[in-house]
């Protein structure tokens, strides 16, 4: 029986790994080696790692620091930051990573996506959208660059456009939820699993298990992603990293599929 992907996911900036709250206000919370090693140890779904850095100031993908994280992680490894062409993309997955996500680059060539898909195979092809509501309308618009520049395009037009191109699985990010652990945007969730038919993943907004449940018991089998959820403890946001044990996924989680 195919189950949820419960996954961490971590943010680099300058080397250390970060936390955002609506994309700003970047947090230091330790290093990220030390973090897939207490996730290897809590035996973690997947884990997916983007270098914030490497889009906005157009640097190369940092292949030493990748290597070393893949070679760390006993888990399926997701790794972003600035991948521009499917030879960087084929260098990253030689290094023993599983998925490359693309965000910025994806939505200025498009078929962009397409020469990765052909030459590393859609499966480890992953296109990151984050996206805000547009002023005074229902829409939602993508966004890059750590949410400073507007595309002006739907996320759900451009989702559906990226499955068509070789994407083999569409993450959504929700810049307004982000940090702020009160839940995800599960309305715009259904109605992407509605659209596309590719496996897909959810981030922004978790504090809570019963988050993830509302996603999946909305959209059944999909990835369940979060960053403060997993490196924050209470009130006062002290750094403590967590995961949740098989019972508790089982519980809560995983029951969610039953009341779809």
């Amino acid at each position: 029986m195919l189950r949820p992907r419960i996954i961490p996911c971590l943010l680099i900036q300058d080397g250390g790994l970060v936390k955002t709250v609506r994309f700003k206000d970047p947090k230091y919370v330790g290093d990220p080696i030390n973090a897939v090693k207490i996730f290897n140890e809590k035996e973690a779904d997947e884990l997916i790692v983007l270098d914030i850095d490497a889009s906005v100031s157009g640097a190369e993908p940092n292949y030493k620091r990748i290597a070393h994280l893949a070679a760390e992680c006993r888990m399926p490894l997701c790794y972003g930051g600035g991948i521009r062409t499917a030879e960087q993309a084929k260098t990253i997955i030689s290094l023993g990573v599983e998925k490359v996500a693309i965000s910025a680059a994806a939505l200025e060539d498009p078929k962009l996506i397409t020469r990765i898909a052909d030459e590393i195979g859609r499966q480890s092809v992953v296109v990151v959208l984050d996206y805000r509501p547009r002023l005074l309308s229902k829409t939602c618009d993508v966004w890059t660059h750590n949410g400073t520049r507007n595309t002006k395009r739907n996320v759900l037009d451009v989702a559906l456009e990226m499955q068509q191109l070789g994407a083999g699985e569409i993450v959504i990010n929700s810049i307004d939820h982000d940090g702020r652990m009160k839940g995800y945007d599960v309305g715009l969730a259904s109605k992407l699993r509605k659209t596309i038919n590719i496996p897909m993943t959810v981030l922004g907004g978790a504090g809570a298990l019963e988050h993830m449940r509302d996603v999946v018991a909305e959209c059944g089998v999909v990835g369940v992603a979060a960053g403060s959820y997993f490196v924050f403890k209470g009130p006062y946001r002290a750094v403590l990293i967590s995961y949740p044990s098989d019972q508790q996924k089982d519980e809560v989680v995983y029951s969610a599929l039953q009341s779809n």
